[in-house]
């Protein structure tokens, strides 16, 4: 009996202290907070990718909704490539090359035709011209003069009224003829205008044609937008390019990290801080220094290889710039992970 009063009485005095202990480990501890100064002086660690200065830019196509198909594939993985350059054609090609050759004929005649329209008539055309104008002034003067003296002898007896008449109508004949030789030589010296209008019109409509071809046959060809190197293929001759690309190019003679910097850690990141870059099988680290600063928070995309490490963190890309040691190094390591050390 006494041993269970001693019993009782200890477990009494046990469940106070035990309660007391789980409300300190409920509440957590705060960290000291540190001055403004000492957080001035400290660095910022995060993860990190390599990325070329010029991003990976993923060449395609404009072919539109019914996509393309590759015939010919001009590159092979690992080659320089210039700017402009050639990378593929695809299969439509051919047709829209006989396309631009179809609207160049119909430009050309249409050029044609405003050429002679504003040239009137040859150096011959015009000469025989002026020759049938100057034959029907001939005519017109003898006929006039026949007139006046048909007009002349009716007034006696010598003449008739018929004979005046057909003198009369052989004038007017050949005022008209004359007429008619010097309108032609007008049209063959200076064309109208409104047919010079719509001859112009014309050849406007044609060069839009041309313009329109050759737009839609460049589109048959992929070319580098910048010079770079060609880092992976998506499409080989025969396939579709797919969603994603023909083909990932990067300029590779200049490098960066790209870190993944947590928001709490931003304020202590400054353009132009230096770093330093480990990089998975070198023995040193390499130098760096801020160049950017991004302007979005997202979500954290290079993983820690920890298992307990947060998957859904916060971040913002801070970028840097590797030393011409690191470049030839990591050139052919883009997106590898790396470590990354910010200094104050």
């Amino acid at each position: 009996m006494k041993r269970a009063v001693l019993a009782a009485a200890a477990a009494l005095a046990i469940v106070p202290g035990l309660a007391l202990l789980a409300m300190r480990e409920a509440v957590p501890s705060r960290p000291p907070v540190a001055a403004a100064s000492d957080a001035a002086r400290v660095g910022v660690g995060a993860l990190g990718r390599v990325e070329p200065a010029s991003r990976v830019l993923r060449v395609s196509h404009g072919a539109g909704p019914e996509g393309a198909r590759v015939a010919r594939l001009l590159v092979a993985e690992g080659d320089e490539v210039a700017a402009g350059q050639v990378l593929a054609e695809m299969h439509d090609l051919p047709r829209k090359q006989a396309a631009v050759a179809q609207a160049e004929a119909g430009l050309a005649l249409a050029e044609a035709r405003l050429a002679r329209l504003r040239a009137a008539g040859r150096d011959t055309e015009i000469a025989a011209a002026r020759a049938r104008v100057a034959a029907a002034e001939a005519a017109e003067q003898g006929a006039l003069r026949e007139a006046r003296r048909a007009e002349q002898l009716l007034r006696t007896a010598a003449g008739n009224e018929a004979t005046w008449d057909r003198a009369r109508f052989a004038a007017a004949q050949a005022t008209a003829e004359r007429t008619r030789a010097e309108a032609e030589l007008a049209a063959l010296l200076s064309p109208r205008a409104e047919d010079v209008a719509v001859a112009e019109a014309e050849v406007a409509a044609a060069r839009a044609a041309v313009a329109e071809a050759r737009a839609a046959r460049d589109l048959a060809r992929i070319v580098a937008p910048i010079a770079g190197t060609v880092l992976k293929l998506h499409a080989r001759p025969g396939e579709r390019v797919p969603e994603n690309g023909l083909l990932e190019l990067a300029d590779l003679s200049t490098l960066d990290v790209v870190a993944e910097v947590y928001e709490t850690d931003l304020p202590r990141v400054r353009a132009g801080a230096p770093a330093q870059v480990l990089v998975p099988g070198s023995q040193r680290p390499f130098a760096a220094r801020v160049v950017d600063v991004g302007w979005r928070v997202g979500r954290q995309s290079v993983l820690s290889p920890d298992p307990v490490a947060s998957i859904d963190s916060r971040v913002v890309e801070v970028r840097l710039r590797l030393d011409a040691a690191a470049n030839e190094l990591l050139r052919r390591r883009t997106n590898m992970q790396v470590q990354v050390s910010i200094g104050p």
